[in-house]
């Protein structure tokens, strides 16, 4: 016997039972998007590489060590989509979305792919949700996408979540702190590790990532960027702050917080869940008004964030939130003897033809069998038919919660079915 193949490392398949929870958590997510304004948008799984290393950044990383790059059969390099914005802000380049009333707000549900260290809900292909908003420099819209993805959470009736916000400048006053910070992290080379002592040259704030303890201790004393602020920079963090205020989003200021990507100016945020634990991280996001030029676009300004669907998940299965149970069949039809399967079978698709969901057996179960695999489904009602009901061109209709049963016509048993799936009124069991 073939040894059984397993999933690649980092990914994971999607069962039939943990189907309904996943698809609440995605249809309120774009139930709440699309009251804020945004639209679906879907782009490629994978992408010209060229466009992550001018849009994510060469010193981020996920360009560095993260990405699923090949070259395909045109001798091309392509890439897995590691992370939504930059595709989107291609496709918003590439379509000339420019072109049309400002700002243009969209959203997308995709998989990303990263090479990272798999652990609790974190995979190397994971599901993200994400918006984006362009042509605006608006801070109020900076707190509107912060709002959407509060109002997200609540929704899905998280607890424990704390919001984290930062400006990182921009091009006007980043460059000084940057160099404040490089001068700093070589000041205190000895106490930091080897890939800081990178980051120093390539990036210096991208240190705060770095989940060394001996380098958080070190940069406890860093240069603080909201010390560097520009007069703009500061006054766009103030409205921002204002705006979350105005939705009654509560928040931390955190001048830590530099997120993954180099693309990110002025406002950065990121929600943490304390039902996590360490990785608390859930959602976050910013303003990245300089990514659409430099991937070739005219100068758009933008905001937006992404949230993971399993880190979603993994919340929700450790709060008190109700969700879904499996979808159940409305009936489930009974065959009492070989002669009553064909018709059986001939009013189950008679049923499904008008909409409701049944079920019927397959594997040749005994009538009582069938009643026990009929409750196993949690379907209401179980239609039986055997050679009196046949005789008498009749079905027997139970009500599997109350025991009620009575004999009907076929046309009937559907009729009655049919109302209770749609929850309109009917004459019952």
């Amino acid at each position: 016997m073939a040894e059984p193949f397993t999933a690649p490392k980092g990914t994971y398949d999607v069962l039939p039972d943990q189907q309904p929870v996943r698809r609440w958590v995605i249809a309120t997510a774009e139930s709440v998007f699309q009251r804020y304004g945004y639209r679906r948008i879907d782009t490629p799984t994978f992408e010209d590489t060229r466009l992550f290393h001018r849009g994510v950044g060469d010193s981020t990383d996920i360009v560095r060590k993260e990405m699923y790059t090949f070259e395909d059969l045109g001798g091309r390099s392509m890439t897995l989509r590691p992370e939504g914005t930059a595709p989107v802000c291609r496709a918003y380049v590439e379509h000339g979305m420019h072109t049309l009333p400002q700002p243009v707000k969209l959203y997308y549900h995709a998989p990303m792919f990263r090479y990272e260290q798999p652990q609790s809900g974190r995979y190397r292909q994971h599901y993200q949700l994400g918006v984006e908003a362009f042509g605006s420099q608006s801070p109020e819209l900076d707190a509107e996408v912060v709002g959407v993805l509060a109002a997200l959470y609540k929704e899905l009736g998280l607890t424990g979540i704390v919001l984290k916000i930062n400006s990182m400048g921009c091009k006007a006053c980043r460059p000084g702190y940057s160099a404040a910070m490089r001068e700093y992290l070589t000041a205190h080379t000895g106490e930091i590790c080897g890939e800081c002592r990178e980051r120093a040259q390539l990036n210096p704030l991208r240190a705060f990532d770095c989940k060394v303890p001996g380098c958080k201790v070190a940069l406890q004393d860093a240069p603080r960027l909201p010390d560097h602020l520009c007069p703009e920079c500061a006054e766009h963090h103030a409205r921002v702050k204002a705006g979350l205020e105005a939705q009654g989003i509560e928040y931390v200021e955190d001048h830590t917080l530099v997120r993954g990507m180099d693309y990110y100016t002025r406002t950065t945020f990121e929600f943490q869940s304390s039902l996590l634990g360490a990785q608390s991280g859930i959602g976050g996001g910013g303003r990245y008004d300089d990514l659409v030029a430099a991937i070739g676009g005219p100068e758009t300004p933008g905001v937006g964030f992404g949230t993971g669907v399993e880190r979603i998940l993994l919340a929700v299965s450790r709060s008190a939130t109700e969700v879904p149970a499996p979808p159940a069949p409305m009936a489930y039809l009974v065959s009492f003897g070989e002669e009553a399967r064909g018709a059986v079978f001939a009013l189950a698709h008679e049923m499904r033809s008008q909409g409701v969901p049944v079920e019927l057996d397959y594997v040749g179960r005994s009538p009582k069998g069938q009643m026990k695999q009929a409750g196993r489904t949690g379907a209401r009602y179980a239609v039986m038919i055997g050679e009196a009901e046949i005789a008498a061109g009749t079905v027997a209709l139970r009500d599997l919660a109350s025991g009620e049963e009575k004999q009907v016509a076929p046309g009937e048993a559907v009729a009655l079915v049919r109302a209770a799936a749609a929850g309109t009124p009917a004459a019952g069991v």
